[in-house]
């Protein structure tokens, strides 16, 4: 027997995208005028998924999925591991001369902005490491009593 939670955990959660052979049966329940919520009762499909199949075929006079929006990456997931690695391999190196590897190795055509994006994507940024005086013996007894009064200040 099936409680009401279990039949809602079934139906709730990510799932893949629906199958063509479900869209036929929704858009023919919708042209013999059921309502979406019958058509999801009936299908075991979430209403939220019926409406969006109907809106989908009302606009576009298809169900079938349409190509992505918007430019495709220009990096590879290929170019990325071999970006990672010559980053690895030698921290110093600038944007202009990873290009010009990245074009030379892989082929890939791409500008130094391009490559700075990227990384900072995979986490890599630049950074200069602060400048910190040098403790000579000299510094180091004059830092000490001033060191010794900041201890009794923090108490």
């Amino acid at each position: 027997m099936q409680t009401a939670s279990t039949n809602i955990g079934e139906r709730m959660g990510r799932s893949q995208e629906l199958s063509d052979t479900k869209h036929g049966p929704v858009i023919g329940g919708h042209l013999g005028n059921k309502s979406i919520r019958d058509i999801s009762w009936l299908l075991n499909i979430p209403r939220s998924t019926v409406s969006g199949i109907i809106t989908k075929w009302r606009q576009l006079g298809t169900t079938a999925t349409q190509p992505p929006s918007g430019r495709p990456r220009q990096m590879t997931e290929r170019g990325q591991r071999m970006l990672k690695r010559t980053v690895r391999r030698s921290r110093q190196l600038s944007a202009e001369s990873i290009a010009k590897d990245l074009q030379t190795w892989c082929g890939l055509q791409m500008s130094p902005t391009t490559v700075r994006r990227e990384l900072h994507g995979m986490g890599f940024h630049g950074r200069a490491a602060a400048s910190k005086p040098s403790i000579n013996k000299c510094n180091a007894k004059r830092r000490m009593p001033w060191c010794k009064a900041r201890r009794h200040w923090t108490l």
